[in-house]
């Protein structure tokens, strides 16, 4: 399928399940050397993380652990500028290396918000590893350690990524034609 309609809205093929897998696997590697003889605990960030999470934890060779939040700041195709916490996490992080799991990092106030809690709960060390960045679109700036991909300012769907609860189950990355 090189393109599909959701919503109102077309999108097309911009990145195939081949080129993701073979980024997930870049991300795992870097992450396997970082952290050898350490067990991190691999934060994913629900709902559109999911997919990434499970594909990069199955790529890890190292001890870790997993757990989710859930945290909101979009409608639609836009971000509203505000973080809610859906669904919050239970298990102490004292002293615990933690890797925030995100599906795209674009204005970055999701994550500082997100860094911001989590830091008051003292962790041994706190990284991200997002699926994409949105470099252009960053309003505060964020330390995004591991990267699959660097994207232009455009909207996508799929591996996990949603427009309006749609196209999360695609396998490719889909990204609006205009």
């Amino acid at each position: 399928m090189s393109t599909i309609k959701l919503h109102d809205k077309l999108f097309e093929v911009s990145i195939p399940r081949e080129e993701i897998e073979n980024e997930v696997k870049r991300v795992a590697a870097e992450i396997n050397k970082d952290y050898k003889g350490r067990r991190p605990l691999l934060l994913g960030v629900l709902n559109g993380s999911f997919m990434f999470a499970s594909d990069l934890m199955k790529n890890l060779d190292i001890e870790c652990e997993i757990s989710f939040v859930k945290l909101s700041s979009y409608q639609g195709t836009t971000t509203t500028g505000k973080v809610r916490e859906v669904l919050g996490i239970n298990e102490s992080i004292a002293g615990r290396d933690i890797i925030i799991i995100e599906d795209i990092v674009d204005t970055g106030i999701t994550m500082q918000s997100m860094l911001e809690s989590l830091g008051t709960r003292e962790p041994a060390s706190i990284s991200i590893a997002s699926l994409f960045l949105k470099p252009a679109r960053l309003k505060v700036p964020v330390d995004v350690k591991y990267s699959a991909f660097t994207i232009p300012d455009r909207f996508i769907v799929g591996y996990g990524l949603d427009y309006d609860n749609l196209g999360r189950n695609l396998p490719d990355i889909y990204e609006a034609v205009e």
